[in-house]
């Protein structure tokens, strides 16, 4: 008996996302926390953060954001000088609910419209749901100018981040 899952691999087609020294398109979004949400541009996040890890991820609650949120978290990514900040495209009631039933200390953007992925070209269609997208997964390290200093976008899924090149990156910073 075979402990591998079964299922298919999903090749993405090319994209134009940016790379590594490219200006990111900035955005203004709900930021959830588990207290509260408000609109706040990315610009405006990166002015007081310094850099940004931006995390784009599949839905909430499915095993592939579980997952995610536990590694990065057991990492402790982040720092005064790094915040890690999702992207998904749950609304911010149902952001509010993950963020606290997983104990997740990072803020997360609610993009139901999934535009931000469709600005990053990142988007990724779900098989058998019409006009359903959600972003492909994605790691951006952005600086405080909004210039990616390190770019991660999955070629395939699931395919999951590269975390130690992630956190070398990250350390890089």
């Amino acid at each position: 008996m075979s402990n591998v899952a079964d299922f298919e691999l999903i090749e993405f087609p090319p994209s134009n996302h940016p790379v590594e020294g490219d200006p990111v398109p900035d955005f203004t979004r709900p930021l959830v926390t588990e207290e509260y949400w408000e609109d706040i541009s990315l610009s405006a996040l990166a002015e007081n953060a310094g850099s940004i890890l931006l995390v784009f991820y599949p839905l909430n609650w499915g095993g592939k954001s579980l997952y995610w949120w536990t590694e990065i978290q057991n990492r402790e990514w982040g720092n005064a000088d790094v915040a890690v900040v999702g992207v998904g495209i749950s609304q911010p009631f149902d952001h509010q609910r993950f963020i606290e039933a997983r104990g997740l200390e990072y803020p997360l953007y609610s993009d139901p419209g999934n535009g931000v992925a469709e600005r990053y070209d990142i988007v990724h269609d779900l098989d058998g749901m019409a006009g359903i997208a959600e972003p492909r997964p994605a790691v951006f390290l952005i600086d405080a100018d909004l210039t990616a200093q390190y770019v991660w976008v999955a070629d395939e899924w699931p395919e999951s981040p590269p975390y130690d090149e992630v956190e070398s990156a990250l350390a890089r910073s």
